[in-house]
């Protein structure tokens, strides 16, 4: 996965580029980036799994009262994450202190795992 086509509308952030140069440095599977996980609505996720349903937020902005944090853009967010879990995606999000080798190598495995059920 290219990081930026000419067709994104945003780039990615400082965060979501960490994040993504962890990915790749650790053998992360392919991710799709600002994937519309919802039917009707024009929700993005930063990056998502298709195969385990997994949609990945990358939250920026917690430390100086950005969007996520407002009244408004933190009930939008919510409302956001509601509805795809509804829709059987398992939704992670991630603050810029979890962006790290370990968490991500973690997230790695879980998403690896995703399909095999123990007994």
């Amino acid at each position: 996965m290219k990081l930026l086509r000419h067709r994104d509308a945003i780039p990615p952030s400082r965060l979501e580029r960490k994040f993504f140069l962890f990915w790749q440095s650790l053998g992360g599977p392919d991710l799709k980036r600002e994937f519309r996980f919802h039917q009707t609505r024009k929700w993005r996720a930063d990056f998502a799994h298709i195969e385990s349903r997994t949609l990945i937020e990358i939250e920026g902005g917690i430390y100086i009262q950005g969007r996520h944090n407002r009244p408004q853009g933190f009930a939008a967010d919510a409302e956001k994450y509601l509805e795809a879990a509804l829709d059987g995606w398992c939704v992670l999000r991630l603050t810029e202190l979890q962006i790290t080798a370990s968490t991500v190598e973690r997230i790695i495995a879980l998403i690896q795992t995703a399909g095999v059920k123990s007994v």
